[in-house]
């Protein structure tokens, strides 16, 4: 994934007065001194042969990973441009999730955007991306010839080419030594079939942060997930695929269908009705909910949960817990059927993995003080019983050939 970091960023400055060449300086929360760039190649023509001075008026919250960012960065450049056309929303953020929410639109308009990309040897593809910051830029000290400015559109693609290539590596990679689907799978197997998902995930949101949602970008990113089947060879056969009409009709009768009714003798546990008439899985509901009431807490406490990275890493990763608990048990509690055991195993690995590193962020910030005594104790009572938990549920998957509940 790319390293975005616009969120962290106190100041900066980026040079391209020299032809060829982007220099620069960012400044970043937390750190004392600025990152250096050394990068190959040219800004688009609104910046090209220009120096750019930027600030960021906003709260700055430090990059989960910002220890990792290299201080100084080489390699080459992407696009950089000041002049990226973004949609913006005119209302706060949370305000306009919520109209969402709600099947509203909540008012927005059209934004200059800077951009400003790389491809670190340290790093890989760096991104700082912002509506928000203040800019001055210089006159320029020269300009792009259109055949300059073609020859650093290719160079930019290539960048983002070679960026790309190494996530469908690593989608191949976990594509090697796959079993047949329909051979029997265990956990292992799901597990192997997750990290390729991931993968291709991740490629995908790259896509898609990268060229945005226009007809244009969606055949871009068609392509470069192989989903393009314009170049293959068009068959006689009529069974062969669906209409966009005929999947439509499918959707709706699925939309239309009644949802199907958990069975009642498991009430308590494979399910729980919360208080909104939803359906949930009990450990993944306590799950959720506690995470929300520390969430809350160090809210009340006036803590910035990011602005320390131990205590954000317990929030965010408590919080990621209760994600993968839904994924791997909700269906269950909704009685949509159910799914292989192997694969719930595997699914509630991932939950697992999560909670381990939001036990590892709450140990650490501990000993800071920033949290009270009984805080602490009862988070770390907290994450321990919902690991005993999900240690158990796995067990019982692990055992039994029908779900939980039954036999």
């Amino acid at each position: 994934m790319a390293f975005r970091i616009h969120d962290s960023v106190v100041r900066g400055e980026i040079d391209n007065r020299v032809k060829g060449i982007v220099r620069g300086k960012i400044w970043i929360e937390a750190r004392a001194e600025p990152v250096s760039l050394e990068l190959k190649g040219n800004a688009h023509p609104d910046l090209a042969g220009c120096l750019l001075t930027f600030t960021n008026p906003l709260e700055r919250v430090p990059h989960q990973h910002l220890d990792s960012l290299h201080p100084f960065q080489s390699g080459t450049i992407g696009d950089l441009t000041a002049s990226r056309k973004v949609r913006v929303y005119d209302i706060p953020v949370a305000e306009a999730y919520m109209m969402s929410k709600r099947g509203e639109k909540p008012p927005e308009h059209m934004a200059n955007c800077l951009y400003l990309e790389w491809f670190s040897e340290a790093n890989g593809r760096v991104v700082i991306e912002s509506a928000d910051y203040e800019l001055t830029i210089s006159a320029p000290e020269w300009r792009l010839t259109p055949e300059e400015n073609e020859q650093r559109a290719r160079d930019a693609a290539a960048g983002m080419g070679g960026f790309m290539q190494k996530l469908t590596e690593a989608i191949e990679t976990q594509q090697r030594g796959q079993k047949d689907p329909e051979a029997e799978w265990n956990e292992h197997d799901y597990e192997k079939f997750m990290k390729e998902t991931d993968a291709r995930t991740d490629k995908y949101m790259e896509l898609q942060e990268k060229y945005g949602d226009s007809d244009e970008a969606e055949a871009k990113i068609a392509k470069e997930m192989g989903w393009d089947r314009s170049g293959a060879e068009e068959s006689d056969d009529d069974d062969e695929g669906m209409s966009v009409e005929e999947m439509n009709r499918i959707s709706e009768e699925a939309a239309n269908e009644p949802p199907p009714e958990p069975e009642p003798h498991l009430e308590g546990i494979d399910w729980i009705r919360t208080e909104d008439g939803d359906l949930r899985h009990p450990l993944q509901h306590r799950c959720f909910e506690s995470a929300i009431k520390f969430w809350h807490e160090a809210d009340e406490l006036g803590l910035e949960k990011f602005a320390d990275k131990d205590l954000g890493q317990f929030i965010f990763e408590f919080q990621t817990t209760g994600v993968k608990l839904a994924g791997a048990l909700n269906g269950l509690a909704e009685g949509r059927g159910y799914r292989d055991n192997a694969f719930t195993v595997a699914y509630l690995k991932r939950a697992l993995d999560h909670l381990h590193k939001s036990q590892a962020g709450l140990e650490s910030v501990a000993p800071k003080m920033l949290l009270p005594e009984m805080m602490v104790s009862k988070a770390r009572r907290e994450l321990f019983e919902i690991r005993e938990g999900i240690l158990k549920l796995m067990d019982a998957f692990r055992g039994r050939k029908l779900p939980p509940g039954e036999g």
